[in-house]
């Protein structure tokens, strides 16, 4: 059964591919993010890959990983947002998968806002490591504006972030990558 599963992974590589030019981002030396501990800004969402999730290689497809992103960063963007918070996905910047997830794996997904404006949150999104793994399953970058009861942007509570503030690995560079992409088709 786990050779059948690894030749099923391996497949998976070759036959659902990362788009060119998408690299794993590169991480320091020893760097690790605990699986069980979130800084006070992180929003942590654990998900059972079930057989519904899964494609015929018995593995997450890649609409149930759009579909539990989309869950992950929600949430992320409404803590960062607050509890007045009305908004909406206006796009997603980027989701890249690196890893096969097989059916019956516990997957942890971080959140965090990396770019706010004054009607938007940029949220990004961390897989922390598989069982057995030392790099990320996936990330991304979803965007969400804050609307008013008639869908028009308006202000969030809080001011836009004028610094970097207190962003480190990986949030500096998902925050990088997110603000090359938001310059394209603004």
């Amino acid at each position: 059964m786990e050779q059948r599963l690894a030749r099923q992974a391996h497949n998976l590589e070759v036959v659902g591919s990362i788009p060119t030019g998408a690299t794993r981002p590169s991480s320091e030396p020893g760097m690790r993010m605990s699986d069980y501990e979130a800084h006070s800004s992180e929003t942590l969402t654990h998900r059972l890959v079930l057989p519904r999730d899964a494609n015929h290689h018995g593995t997450l497809y890649a609409g149930a990983l759009l579909s539990l992103a989309l869950e992950a960063a929600y949430a992320s963007a409404f803590r960062a947002a607050g509890l007045n918070a009305n908004l909406v996905l206006k796009r997603v910047l980027d989701l890249r998968c690196y890893e096969p997830v097989p059916v019956g794996r516990v997957v942890l997904i971080r959140g965090r806002q990396i770019i706010r404006a004054r009607a938007h949150v940029v949220v990004g999104l961390w897989g922390s490591p598989l069982v057995e793994q030392t790099d990320t399953w996936m990330d991304g970058l979803m965007q969400f504006v804050q609307v008013d009861a008639e869908g028009r942007p308006e202000p969030l509570d809080e001011e836009p972030m004028l610094e970097d503030a207190d962003l480190d690995v990986p949030w500096i560079q998902l925050q990088g990558r997110a603000r090359k992409l938001l310059h394209i088709r603004q």
